[in-house]
């Protein structure tokens, strides 16, 4: 028996607990929303949609869960220039949503924007073993950098590492072409904001980030030797950091992060990663835990 969590049912948790009973990949799912009109309308939905799940809301089951995606807080907006620009509104929420969280023993998915930061932040909150927290971000960056490669009919393996932000770094030296540094940056320049148009349009990303989360969790679930996933892990000398959550390849399997696998930069995304590290430290160091 398989049992999913998800806190934070709005527009990406709720989609993520559809998908998840959609494809099969849970037996049970637990979901927990602050708007209790909401929460339950959502257990309704989705027991409309008979999918064989067993659906409940008692907070008490969370900490069973084999997996709990934490997708609380408020979402990014038009009016949001950053993601790092929603820490000091959300880390109230991830306070208040701990309370459901101790003694977890399975795998955490942080979501909630700034994700790095706050997978550092739950991480230390409720003691969970660094291997045990995922931060999710990574996959949608790189499958919006291998779309945009595809304009440049470009092929290879797209990955993106660094922050999900301002700081991603787009990974072009294990592409199968070169690609110049001004190409680089335009590039970069255009993933920064690849998500505004969908935000503009609808209000937020829903579709693109529930996919690649359950995906995860199928990674999660999985029983092969681990599948090599772009994601925040935290680190403690991998890459020669410490003390913060970053984006990095990691090999994913039951227990969580089974390997932190270290990639070789070139000049140009290591100076973008040394940024995004910076960057990323300074706010977990600004942390109150």
């Amino acid at each position: 028996m398989t049992s999913l969590a998800v806190i934070g049912t709005g527009r990406i948790g709720g989609e993520v607990a559809f998908l998840a009973a959609a494809k099969g990949l849970i037996d049970d799912i637990v979901i927990c929303d602050a708007v209790k009109s909401l929460e339950r309308a959502q257990m309704l939905d989705l027991a409309h949609a008979s999918f064989g799940v067993g659906i409940e809301t008692d907070t008490l089951r969370i900490r069973d869960a084999d997996v709990c995606v934490f997708a609380a807080g408020r979402p990014r907006s038009p009016e949001t220039k950053t993601r790092a620009d929603l820490l000091n509104a959300n880390l109230p929420v991830l306070d208040d949503c701990c309370r459901h969280l101790p003694s977890f023993g399975g795998v955490l998915i942080t979501v909630t924007n700034p994700m790095d930061v706050n997978n550092y932040y739950l991480h230390r909150c409720l003691d969970i073993e660094p291997s045990r927290c995922i931060g999710f971000g990574g996959q949608l960056d790189s499958a919006r950098f291998a779309l945009r490669l595809g304009r440049e009919g470009i092929r290879g393996r797209a990955a993106v590492l660094g922050e999900h932000g301002e700081h991603q770094v787009p990974v072009f030296s294990r592409l199968d072409a070169a690609v110049p540094a001004p190409k680089r940056e335009e590039i970069l320049a255009d993933l920064r904001g690849a998500s505004m148009e969908v935000i503009q349009g609808k209000g937020g990303t829903v579709f693109g980030p529930a996919a690649h989360i359950a995906r995860l969790i199928e990674a999660v679930l999985g029983t092969g030797h681990g599948e090599i996933v772009p994601c925040s892990c935290i680190v403690d000398g991998e890459y020669g950091l410490s003390g913060l959550s970053i984006g990095l390849p990691a090999r994913i399997g039951r227990e969580g992060i089974r390997e932190i696998v270290e990639w070789d930069l070139d000049l140009w995304e290591q100076e973008q990663f040394d940024g995004a590290a910076s960057f990323v430290g300074k706010l977990c160091r600004g942390l109150d835990v």
